[in-house]
Formats: C-alpha cells, sequence, structure tokens
C-alpha cells in the first residue's frame, strides 16, 4: 500500500506546495498535477477503482483539507452521464483534473445585472489533463462525464472549504436564470 499511497500524497503535496501563495499559479499546478497523473494513471485508477465501481451516484470524496491557506482536495466519481447544473464555486479559485475516463466542462460569464449566463467555451479533458479558474464571483460552469458506460474520477483543488455554492436553474426560454444554494456532500474521506 506505501507505493499506492504516494500517489494520493505526491497530488496532496503539489497542491499544498503550489497554493500556498494568495493567487496561486493555477496553470503550473495545472502541469504538475498533469505530469503526476499521466505517467501514473493506470495504477491511480486501479487503486482507486472501487469508487468507479460503488455505482452510487455522483460523490465527492475529501482527500485532505489544510486551513492555513486555506484549500481542500477531493477526488469526485462521476456515474455514466451525469451532469452537473449550472454552478459556481463560491467565490473560491479551483483546478479540475481527469484521473479516469472523460469529461466535458462548459463554462459560462455571469450578468448580475439582468441574471443571464452566457457560455464561453468548453473544454474537454481526458486523463492526465486539467482546466481552472481563478477566485471570482462571476465565474461558473457545468460538467458531464462524456462516457454512456464508465464511471469518470477526477481530482480537484479548491481555494477553500466548498461548502456551499449556488447552482442555476433556467426555468423557461427567458436568459433569466435562478440561483438555488446548494451544500457540498462529502461521501467519505480517502487517506493520503
Amino acid at each position: 500500500m506505501g507505493k499506492r499511497t504516494s500517489i494520493i500524497r505526491t497530488l496532496r503535496d503539489i497542491a499544498f506546495d503550489l497554493s500556498d501563495a494568495p493567487h496561486p499559479d493555477l496553470a503550473s499546478m495545472g502541469r504538475e498535477v498533469g505530469r503526476v497523473l499521466h505517467g501514473r494513471t493506470a495504477e491511480l485508477a486501479e487503486m482507486l477503482g472501487p469508487l468507479r465501481e460503488r455505482r452510487r451516484g455522483f460523490e465527492r470524496w475529501m482527500l485532505a483539507e489544510r486551513s492555513r491557506p486555506p484549500v481542500s482536495v477531493l477526488v469526485m466519481a462521476w456515474p455514466p452521464g451525469y451532469s452537473t447544473p449550472v454552478h459556481d464555486h463560491g467565490g473560491l479559485w479551483g483546478l479540475e483534473a481527469t484521473i479516469a475516463g472523460a469529461l466535458e466542462v462548459e463554462s459560462f460569464e455571469k450578468d448580475d445585472v439582468d441574471h443571464s449566463l452566457r457560455s464561453t467555451g468548453r473544454t474537454w479533458l481526458g486523463p492526465g489533463d486539467a482546466t481552472w479558474f481563478d477566485a471570482s464571483e462571476s465565474h461558473t460552469h457545468r460538467c458531464r462525464n462524456l462516457s454512456r458506460h464508465e464511471t469518470a474520477l477526477t481530482l480537484h483543488v479548491y481555494g477553500g472549504d466548498l461548502a456551499q455554492y449556488l447552482a442555476y436553474e433556467q426555468p423557461g426560454p427567458s436568459k433569466h436564470w435562478i440561483a438555488r444554494p446548494r451544500q457540498s456532500i462529502i461521501a467519505g474521506r480517502l487517506t493520503a
């Protein structure tokens, strides 16, 4: 188990080491996380295989957290075809990297004046690929597991505890979106 744990520990250490500044260099963090994931994707996917086999829906697993400066590192399991609602991150910065499977991330820009959201593009992530966003009240996105048959796994690093966030619904054909508060539910803890 020592070798397996070291992969998780390495990812945790990268997240902690590269998030010591108030505005961390997320591109550098993405490159370092990607380097580890590209080199050891099969090993990590095997280690986290039980999360892919659980079939209990979308789950968030806490890998590590630190209070000063605040950082949380999570692994998320995405059932086949699962899509999140459009959501924000409570003003936190974040990085998302794919461990196994493939994810589509559609980003939106929020306009607080007319309560509209405008799609600003899509990113597709395969194993070892990462995307990130700065701390902002206006950034929102929607993520989707591209597989119809396999559970995807992703690594997430946030500049704090993402306990609460807003999810957005569009009740009709207008541009107006309604924000609804949500709570992050943690399924359990993984050991680093």
